[in-house]
């Protein structure tokens, strides 16, 4: 039988007791997507079904259509949001998006959108035909464009290889997305040593409710009160992050975003909230819990006998 390789099991109510970041028990991280689809490759996700029940080879117009509205009306409708509302965010974001949409990537490092690294196209790490390439390269340019140490990461569509963690870490990410296993930062393997698995969700997250199991307009809006509603519950016994995944092209729409002003709204009423970036939530989490990693058993290339 071959557990985790890289994260040792341990029940959530056996975990280290933290103290809050400023007394604040309930860490709320808005993560926007922000993404290119090539125009001449398939794509990577649909809306519409293929009509008459073919495969819809490049160009993909209908798909691609949806994709790009959310670049060009429901990025600024979220941007103007998040500024009003004084929110930080972390911008999960395809590299080329600086060549492709140099204006809008601009507008995120000028409202201080933390930079994580999400690939240089939408396009999963394991069909990359060269992966170690497209996370140098990557990484190069976000750090480069927009001066940032850009210091987590999360694949497109979460993909992985064996040897993604090992990449990362040689490239200088200190926080990785894609094993969205707690509801706390974990302490994960590599052979390069320790890196820090972040919480991440695909239940509170704009496309899974609304382009997977299409859900009403309000779906998300409900899911997040019921969420706080036992984050309530539990919070006294360690803090806990809440993550909003979202994408400009999904949420960006008017009747969905209606709901999302609502969330924001709401929680920014509570005096338990804490609004963190990647980064932030990761320093916090090394400084409170205070052992980098050194509790972990060194990595195994295969099952243990």
């Amino acid at each position: 039988m071959w557990p985790n390789p890289r994260v040792p099991y341990e029940l959530s109510s056996n975990r280290k007791k933290l103290s809050p970041p400023n007394g604040k028990s309930i860490i709320v991280h808005v993560v926007m997507n922000i993404e290119y689809w090539p125009f001449d490759k398939p794509m990577p996700r649909g809306i519409l079904p293929p009509p008459h029940g073919k495969k819809s080879d490049p160009p993909d117009l209908p798909n691609y259509s949806w994709v790009e509205y959310g670049m060009r009306v429901g990025l600024p409708r979220i941007m103007k949001l998040f500024k009003n509302e004084n929110i930080p965010v972390s911008s999960f974001i395809n590299a080329q998006v600086g060549e492709i949409y140099p204006s809008a990537f601009d507008e995120i490092c000028k409202l201080n959108w933390e930079l994580v690294g999400h690939g240089w196209f939408q396009e999963s790490l394991r069909v990359s035909e060269n992966e170690e390439e497209i996370i140098e390269k990557s990484l190069h340019f976000l750090r480069a464009r927009s001066g940032q140490a850009v210091r987590s990461w999360f694949g497109p569509g979460g993909g992985e290889t064996d040897f993604t963690p090992e990449l990362l870490k040689k490239n200088g990410v200190d926080f990785l997305h894609d094993w969205l296993i707690d509801e706390l930062p974990c302490w994960m393997r590599t052979k390069l040593g320790p890196i820090l698995a972040m919480p991440y969700t695909f239940e509170l997250n704009d496309v899974p409710i609304w382009t997977v199991q299409n859900n009403s307009c309000d779906e998300m809006y409900k899911r997040t009160i019921a969420t706080l509603n036992v984050l309530d519950e539990e919070k006294n016994d360690n803090p806990k992050i809440l993550t909003l995944a979202l994408h400009p092209h999904i949420v960006g729409v008017p009747q969905n975003f209606y709901y999302l002003k609502k969330i924001i709204k709401d929680i920014k009423k509570r005096k338990d909230v804490v609004f963190m970036t990647s980064s932030q939530i990761g320093d916090w989490f090394i400084n409170e819990d205070g052992t980098n990693g050194s509790d972990l058993l060194p990595f195994l290339d295969s099952p243990p006998s």
